[in-house]
């Protein structure tokens, strides 16, 4: 299987055009303001000059976009160290299983679960869906934090076509629903990738997870 990391200078670049687009707003505010001030300066009325009272609060007014632009540029260099510091954590853990909520890729194989019900839970239920967000098949499992091998059948046993699903647990005390969520499974990191909302892990089967989704990492079975 082939295993890549994106290269960090995307990230770096994502982020640096997110804030150059303010940033650039500013300057040219920045630069439009020193424009007016002066031709302001060169026709004024001899006769009625302006006060130096205004004069020293445009030119304070001058001084603090010129901070504002500096401090902008400052910010994005920072977010782009930031990023590119990221993407080298991240790089570790290429090759590795990560635990995540994510969508399951179904092959055939069957998919191990790591459930989580709700404290109280007298029983729990996984609701399956497909790509398109139907429901195809709802199971009954145990009470327990234990890994749960989903074998990816529907309602009658049949198996399902191989493709993308979502699953969710429900946990329910006696008959009612107290706690809905997405079930988490390990599946092998392929590639990290750098963005505009950070870090996220391109995992086995093409389905892309923000790393601050992960809960746990280990190594492959």
């Amino acid at each position: 299987m082939d295993v890549s990391v994106y290269s960090a200078p995307t990230p770096a670049a994502s982020t640096a055009t997110a804030t150059a687009t303010s940033g650039g707003k500013i300057t040219s505010d920045f630069n439009t303001f020193l424009k007016m001030l002066t031709v302001q300066m060169q026709n004024q009325d001899p006769l009625n000059p302006i006060d130096s009272t205004d004069y020293a609060v445009q030119l304070a007014t001058f001084s603090g976009v010129e901070q504002q632009v500096r401090t902008n540029q400052l910010l994005a260099d920072m977010q782009a160290r930031f990023a590119q510091m990221g993407m080298a954590d991240m790089a570790s853990w290429i090759g590795k299983e990560a635990r995540s909520d994510a969508d399951v890729v179904y092959d055939g194989s069957p998919v191990t679960l790591s459930p989580n019900p709700a404290v109280g839970a007298t029983s729990v239920t996984l609701a399956i869906r497909d790509a398109q967000g139907t429901l195809v098949a709802r199971e009954e499992i145990p009470v327990s934090v234990q890994p749960y091998q989903w074998l990816g059948a529907d309602a009658t046993g049949t198996p399902l076509p191989p493709g993308r699903y979502t699953i969710t647990q429900e946990s329910l005390i006696d008959g009612e629903v107290v706690d809905t969520r997405a079930v988490e499974h390990y599946t092998r990191v392929v590639e990290a990738r750098g963005g505009a909302g950070g870090t996220s892990l391109v995992l086995q089967g093409g389905v892309e997870v923000p790393a601050s989704r992960v809960t746990a990492l280990r190594e492959p079975g």
